[in-house]
């Protein structure tokens, strides 16, 4: 039947929310008396999970909060930093998003939290293209598990061979692939060095993915 769905990750995927993120890490930290600069901190977060985040941050600085905890408060951190604060969309995100929604049913995969996620949506205008949305509190097991990705395509009533991932970073690519899903990678600076062998196909941004791979899907 060819391809009929496409599942986009959200963070570095469609918008360039590191700053985000790491702004609000450094709320969280900030108490606790941690700095690290932004370049080595995304540099070496990039894609991984909050809590496994929170969880090396605790063990390297000995910190006196566990590391669900330290996750939580990014968490609720992130919200609020959001406000002030609003990610930018990455290049293309919304043309090939508009273009993708004429042609496939579209499901956002993302390791965010639902209160991360559709005020950034909302505030874009995006959220009505997707048909499914799948967030970290709405799975049991998160990324790099495959979880999402089943979920997602459980809701959409499609088989992994009928869908195409769109990731940009090695946890999501993990878990795209362990779901079978074919994962187009789309690398930015914070990323690129991240292990990207079980890639279907790397491109430079999401104008090349729809050019190269997506539009003859």
């Amino acid at each position: 039947m060819g391809i009929q769905a496409l599942l986009f990750d959200f963070d570095g995927t469609l918008v360039d929310s590191e700053t985000l993120h790491y702004l609000s890490w450094c709320e969280v930290l900030k108490p606790l008396k941690v700095h690290i600069d932004e370049q080595t901190f995304c540099n070496e977060f990039s894609g991984v999970p909050t809590v496994k985040t929170g969880q090396i941050l605790q063990q390297r600085y000995s910190l006196p909060k566990t590391a669900q905890a330290l996750a939580e408060a990014k968490n609720l951190q992130f919200i609020e930093t959001a406000k002030v604060h609003k990610p930018v969309l990455m290049p293309h995100a919304r043309d090939v998003l508009s273009l993708c929604a004429q042609k496939f049913k579209l499901a956002l995969v993302t390791g965010s939290t639902t209160a991360e996620a559709f005020p950034v949506l909302s505030y874009y205008g995006l959220l009505d293209l997707f048909d499914c949305v799948i967030c970290k509190d709405d799975v049991a097991h998160p990324k790099p598990n495959p979880e999402p990705y089943l979920q997602a395509m459980q809701q959409l009533n499609i088989s992994p061979d009928q869908a195409i991932a769109l990731e940009d970073s090695h946890t999501g690519l993990l878990a795209a692939v362990e779901a079978g899903v074919k994962t187009i990678v789309i690398p930015h600076k914070h990323s690129k060095n991240q292990d990207f062998s079980r890639a279907a196909w790397l491109c430079d941004n999401l104008e090349s993915a729809y050019k190269n791979v997506i539009s003859g899907g």
